[in-house]
């Protein structure tokens, strides 16, 4: 009998992890997302997971989504103030100023916006929202994708947490959508294999 070649068998079970812990993500958080304003519980704070405000050939869709999502929650009286947590690892990029500033454009009062320069990671936005924000109860906006993860986050850490889905962005070829299975399988080795830390607390 001839054997496997020892190279099939690496990709087999990578491919078997990353299904298994997708799988074990997206069940673990299935009840707690919700796609309708009406039905989702009030919370005091939302957290917007951060993204690039401009792409490579224009307007970032997730960004305006994620900011469009946090605008209609406020203004349905389901959040009272919204943290906005995003990579400003250098000067020239600030995802988290370009969020705040969407959102004042927008009618949501500066008083009510609370920022996270820190948020380099979905990892990093969570914990740094309990941990130096002191938010036990939050509701979580972004795409489902990136909420199952951020939820699953949530959960490690005993945290209050709902999500909220944004508009998904259609596409044949969206890498955003394969790289969230690896996410997937990496908050996983994160949370319970390497035990990570944010990069900042």
């Amino acid at each position: 009998m001839k054997k496997i070649p020892l190279s099939i068998l690496l990709i087999f079970t990578l491919l078997t992890i990353v299904i298994v812990s997708n799988r074990i993500v997206i069940l673990q958080t299935d009840s707690q997302i919700y796609v309708s304003p009406d039905k989702i519980p009030k919370k005091d704070i939302a957290l917007v997971l951060g993204a690039r405000k401009d792409g490579l050939y224009g307007p970032n869709p997730y960004f305006k989504y994620r900011m469009e999502a946090a605008i209609t929650l406020f203004k349905a009286g389901k959040v009272k103030r919204i943290l906005v947590s995003g990579d400003n690892h250098i000067s020239s990029y600030n995802e988290t100023d370009d969020m705040a500033n969407y959102l004042i454009e927008n009618g949501i009062p500066k008083s009510a916006i609370i920022k996270d320069y820190a948020g380099f990671r979905t990892f990093d936005s969570v914990i740094r929202a309990n941990r130096v924000f002191g938010f036990n109860s939050i509701t979580i906006i972004s795409q489902q994708f990136h909420n199952q993860k951020a939820l699953f986050i949530a959960n490690y850490m005993d945290l209050d947490a709902v999500a909220f889905n944004a508009k998904d962005v259609n596409s044949k070829n969206n890498y955003t959508h394969y790289r969230s299975y690896l996410a997937k399988c990496l908050a996983i080795f994160d949370l319970y294999i390497i035990k990570r830390k944010p990069k900042f607390l």
